[in-house]
């Protein structure tokens, strides 16, 4: 259990966490308590807006201490998936695209779009709202990460924690987000639920498709998932 929540905090956020034993059982601690983590960086983040002035200045801010906070590993896993994606490849020649340390247009387009968005949200979500998403972007990893669903490749970190979660943790966990965003909307205790039932609903579409086109995940593939989760968690509530 304490290997798990190292190589969460190790994963998920900067944190100078000493790593621990790394395998699968550790490996599927780690992802399933990834919402608890994201949970935690949405009450940091939500304290950080709530002392900054209101508007576009106050959510930039905080959406780039969110990138600080997770050293924007997530946005560079959202860029390869979307490069590959749109490459219109698949197998081994889609993975290869992921792999290249540049970033193609479709990637730049993605990470503009993503931060564009997520700013103009925060800037009109309250605190609690900032804590439902980020919780369901991480959501979205354990989702990721749930039984049968296999790695692209033999390796990485796709290969670590890819089928390590029981399907019937994940949908405990997914109810236990859902419930704790009942308070994301004050006047309507209907919309965080409903966001976050259908962002999984989104995120399932998007590793069904993943799947299909690269054979299973990978570490890239973790980090488009939590991001675009997220991102689509916060217009959502914004909007509510």
């Amino acid at each position: 259990m304490l290997d798990g929540l190292r190589l969460a905090l190790t994963t998920f956020t900067v944190l100078p966490v000493r790593a621990g034993r790394i395998d699968r059982r550790s490996a599927a601690v780690a992802m399933g308590v990834a919402p608890l983590v994201g949970a935690l960086l949405g009450l940091a983040l939500a304290g950080v807006h709530e002392l900054l002035p209101a508007g576009v200045l106050g959510a930039a801010v905080t959406v780039t201490v969110g990138v600080l906070l997770t050293r924007g590993l997530h946005l560079d896993g959202l860029a390869d998936t979307v490069d590959a994606l749109g490459s219109y490849r698949s197998g081994d020649k889609a993975l290869e695209i992921m792999k290249k340390p540049d970033i193609g247009p479709f990637g730049v387009a993605a990470i503009a779009l993503t931060l564009l968005l997520q700013t103009a949200a925060v800037a009109e979500a309250g605190p609690w709202a900032i804590v439902a998403a980020w919780a369901t972007g991480r959501l979205a990893v354990t989702l990721a990460c749930r039984r049968g669903i296999p790695a692209a490749r033999p390796d990485g970190l796709g290969a670590l924690v890819a089928s390590t979660v029981p399907t019937p943790v994940v949908a405990t966990l997914a109810a236990a987000v859902a419930a704790g965003a009942i308070w994301a909307v004050p006047d309507r205790p209907w919309a965080g639920p409903a966001t976050v039932a259908g962002v999984v609903a989104v995120v399932a579409l998007l590793l069904r498709h993943a799947v299909r086109r690269f054979g299973g995940i990978t570490g890239d593939v973790l980090g488009a998932t939590a991001e675009l989760a997220t991102t689509l968690s916060l217009v959502a509530l914004a909007l509510a």
